[in-house]
């Protein structure tokens, strides 16, 4: 009797009992890795959910803006266009004045309408495209702007 081992009041032996223990916690631990994943893809379900819908916000709201300082360009080429006609009715029509007066309002004029018709992304497009036909001048004149930036930025 001394080799035989102890039963208890189920018939079980502990070793029988510890490994059905151990069974069962390898079916819990099983069980909270499956949960854990499942939270996680959901968690990172939503969070992608989210992150989606806040750059499309984003994109609305940056579209809108766009519209907005497009038609605020549009509104200030339309002011200028007018502002040239005005000129030209008021100002004197002949002698140096009368020359300077119709040059500035043919100016105004010229420079309302573009603004009206080509608005911001127009004027960006145009910028591309002097930048692209003249690169040196254009990279000289950003080091002079940087540098007068930066003395009045100084003191």
């Amino acid at each position: 009797m001394a080799n035989t081992p102890a039963r208890t009041d189920r018939g079980t032996t502990p070793g029988q009992m510890a490994g059905d223990v151990k069974n069962k916690a390898q079916e819990a631990g099983s069980a909270v890795a499956e949960k854990s994943k499942d939270i996680v893809s959901t968690v990172t379900e939503k969070a992608k959910d989210m992150a989606s819908s806040v750059a499309g916000t984003a994109g609305n709201v940056a579209s809108a803006i766009g519209h907005k300082a497009d038609d605020a360009v549009s509104g200030l080429g339309s002011g200028m266009q007018s502002l040239g006609h005005t000129i030209r009715e008021k100002g004197p029509d002949s002698g140096v004045l009368g020359s300077a007066t119709s040059a500035v309002a043919s100016g105004m004029e010229s420079a309302g309408r573009y603004l009206h018709e080509e608005g911001l992304s127009g004027i960006g497009e145009d910028l591309t495209n002097l930048i692209r036909r003249n690169p040196i001048p254009a990279l000289l004149v950003g080091i002079a702007v940087g540098f007068l930036v930066a003395r009045a930025t100084r003191s």
